[in-house]
C-alpha cells in the first residue's frame, strides 16, 4: 500500500509540474503605445460561430456588428473591410457613428458577375460616405488565388479610381507585387501582405519582425517614391507547426507586439490581421485559420493584454487536475482488477508511467477537441481520439494487474479464432483497432494532404504508450503475426519518415506524433495471434 501511495503522489506531483511548466506566463516587452494610441488599423469581418460567407447573401444583424465596432474602437480608429456582401456593406454607416474610419475592400474572383456586383456597391459607399472610408482596396490575393490576371486586375483598378474620391490600391502577398511590377502604376498606393508563418519557407515568431523589416524595405526599394502599406500581418494562436513557426498565444503577442513596435519606431503604416477569430476559416485553412484574432470568436475576449504577460495554457490548473483525476482512475483499475496473485513491483511502476503519460497528456488532448473540430466529421474524429486517450490507462492498468494480454486483430474480427470473452481483454482489442484506424488515417492525411492537418500526437501517445506497455509486461506469446498488423505498422513506420522529412525535425508537433507512430508500430508487432 506505501508502494502504491508513493507512485500515485510522484505521479500526480510530476504531472502537476508539467502543466506549471506549460501553463507559465512568459514576459512580453513593453507596451508600444502611449497613453491615448492605437493600433492603425484592423482587419475586420463581423461572421461569429455557424456564420459564413459561402452560402446565400443573408445579411448580418447591424446589432452585431455595432458591438464588434464598440469594442474595436477601444484597441482602433480604423478597420479594413474584404466584401461588400452579407450585410457587410452597414460597416461604413455604423462606423461613423463610432467613428472610425473604413479600408473599403471590395472581393475580386474569377466569378465576373459577381465581381461587377461588388465593383458597384463599392464605389456606391465610397460615394456616399467619403468621410468615412479612407480608401479603396479592389481585390484581395486575386493574383495569388489565380483568379484574375494582372492586366483585367489592372483594368478595375484603373475604373474604380475614375468613379471614387479616395485612393485606391490592391492587396496582395508581397512577392506578387514583385512578379506583377506594371500594376504599381495602377495604384495610388500598395498593400502588402507580410505572414512569415504562411511563408514558402516558415518563419519562426523569433525572427518575425526582422523578417517584416527585411520583406519590406525590400518593396520599398523596388518601387521608389510609392507609398507601401502592410496590408496584412499578424500570427495565429493555434493550429499546427509549420516547420519552426509555431502557433501560440505566446507567439502571438510577443510578434505583434515587436512588429507594432517596429512600425512605429520606422514610422509606417500596419493593418493587423484580425480583430476576431474566424471559425469559418477553418474549412479552408484547418485549426490555424480560424484562429489569427485579436478576439476570440465565441466570447469576444481579448487574447492577451499590451504589455503584460502571457499564458499558453492559463487554465493550466484545470488541465492538470483533469490529468491528476485520469492518474487517480487508472491506478484505480489497477488496485481493483480481479487477480489471484501478488503483482511484482515493476507492474506498479508500469502503472505509475502509463498514468504519467497519459495524465499529462490528456489536458492537451480535451482542450484540442473544440480548437480541431468545426464539421461533424471533426467532432467525431476528435471525440474518437479524446475516447482512446481517456480509456487506454485505465483499461490497460486493469490488464496487467490481471495479466490480460492484448488481442490480435485476427482474433478480433478473424471467423475462425475465438474471439475474446473476458471484458477487459475485449476492450483491449477494441482499443487497438480503434488508434490504429485514427493512426492510419492521420498518417495517410499528413502524407497525401498536409498542408492544413494537425498533429494530434497527445491523444496517440497519451494511448499508445500505455498499449506498448501491455505488451512488454509479459511474454510475448509466439503465435504468428497477422500480415494485417503488419501493413499497419509498415504504413504508420514509412509515413513517419515522410512527415519527418516533408515537416522537418525543426516541427516538433510532428516529432512527437512520429513517435507515436513508432510506439504504435512496435505494438502491432508485439501482438501475436495466440494466446497464452
Amino acid at each position: 500500500m506505501r508502494l502504491v501511495t508513493a507512485l500515485f503522489a510522484l505521479t500526480a506531483m510530476g504531472i502537476v509540474a508539467f502543466w506549471a511548466w506549460l501553463g507559465a506566463v512568459v514576459e512580453m516587452p513593453s507596451s508600444p503605445f502611449g497613453a491615448g494610441e492605437k493600433l492603425y488599423c484592423v482587419s475586420y469581418a463581423p461572421f461569429r460561430a455557424g456564420q459564413d460567407p459561402f452560402g446565400p447573401d443573408t445579411p448580418i444583424d447591424p446589432r452585431q456588428i455595432d458591438e464588434d465596432l464598440t469594442q474595436l474602437k477601444q484597441i482602433t480608429d480604423c478597420v479594413r473591410t474584404y466584401s461588400v456582401d452579407h450585410g457587410l456593406d452597414q460597416i461604413p454607416e455604423i462606423a461613423r457613428r463610432h467613428g472610425l474610419k473604413v479600408m473599403q475592400g471590395l472581393w475580386l474572383s474569377s466569378l465576373p458577375d459577381l465581381s461587377r456586383k461588388q465593383v458597384e456597391m463599392a464605389v456606391a459607399l465610397a460615394n456616399r460616405f467619403p468621410d468615412v472610408i479612407q480608401s479603396v482596396v479592389v481585390g484581395n490575393e486575386v493574383l495569388l488565388r489565380s483568379e484574375m490576371s494582372a492586366p483585367a486586375l489592372a483594368q478595375t483598378i484603373t475604373e474604380v479610381k475614375a468613379r471614387v474620391p479616395m485612393p485606391v490600391t490592391y492587396a496582395d502577398v508581397w512577392e506578387f507585387w514583385l512578379r506583377n511590377r506594371d500594376l504599381a502604376t495602377a495604384v495610388d498606393f500598395m498593400t502588402i501582405h507580410i505572414l512569415p508563418y504562411w511563408e514558402d519557407v516558415p518563419i519562426p515568431a523569433r525572427e518575425a519582425a526582422r523578417h517584416v523589416d527585411a520583406i519590406r524595405k525590400q518593396v520599398v526599394a523596388a518601387f521608389p517614391g510609392k507609398q507601401v502599406l502592410i496590408g496584412e500581418f499578424g500570427w495565429p494562436s493555434a493550429g499546427r507547426m509549420r516547420e519552426a513557426a509555431l502557433p501560440s498565444r505566446v507567439n502571438q503577442a510577443r510578434t505583434l507586439h515587436e512588429v507594432v513596435a517596429q512600425a512605429r519606431r520606422d514610422g509606417y503604416s500596419l493593418n493587423v490581421i484580425e480583430a476576431y477569430d474566424q471559425p469559418w476559416k477553418r474549412q479552408l485553412e484547418g485549426t490555424v485559420g480560424g484562429h489569427w484574432g485579436l478576439f476570440d470568436a465565441y466570447r469576444r475576449r481579448v487574447k492577451f493584454t499590451w504589455g503584460a504577460p502571457v499564458s499558453n495554457h492559463p487554465s493550466w490548473r484545470w488541465q492538470a487536475a483533469a490529468g491528476v483525476a485520469l492518474a487517480a482512475f487508472a491506478f484505480a483499475a489497477a488496485w481493483l482488477a480481479p487477480r489471484g496473485h501478488t503483482p511484482p513491483r515493476r507492474v506498479w511502476a508500469h502503472v505509475a508511467l502509463i498514468s504519467l503519460v497519459s495524465g499529462a497528456l490528456v489536458g492537451l488532448t480535451i482542450a484540442n477537441v473544440p480548437l480541431e473540430s468545426l464539421t461533424w466529421g471533426d467532432w467525431l474524429r476528435s471525440l474518437a481520439w479524446a475516447a482512446v486517450a481517456l480509456t487506454a490507462p485505465v483499461v490497460v492498468a486493469g490488464s496487467l494487474m490481471s495479466k490480460t494480454a492484448v488481442p490480435s486483430f485476427v482474433q478480433m474480427l478473424g471467423r475462425r479464432s475465438q474471439p475474446p470473452r473476458r471484458p477487459l481483454e475485449l476492450a483491449l482489442g477494441i482499443l487497438l483497432l480503434l488508434l490504429v484506424v485514427l493512426a492510419v488515417q492521420s498518417a495517410l492525411g499528413l502524407v497525401f494532404d498536409p498542408r492544413y492537418r494537425d498533429f494530434p500526437f497527445a491523444p496517440l501517445l497519451g494511448a499508445a504508450v500505455p498499449l506498448l506497455l501491455a505488451t512488454t509486461s509479459r511474454a510475448r506469446p509466439r503465435g504468428p503475426r497477422p500480415a494485417a498488423q503488419t501493413f499497419a505498422a509498415l504504413t504508420l513506420v514509412l509515413a513517419g519518415v515522410y512527415i519527418l522529412f516533408n515537416e522537418s525535425i525543426a516541427n516538433w508537433q510532428a516529432v512527437w506524433l512520429c513517435a507515436g507512430f513508432l510506439v504504435l508500430a512496435i505494438t502491432l508487432l508485439r501482438v501475436r495471434d495466440a494466446r497464452d
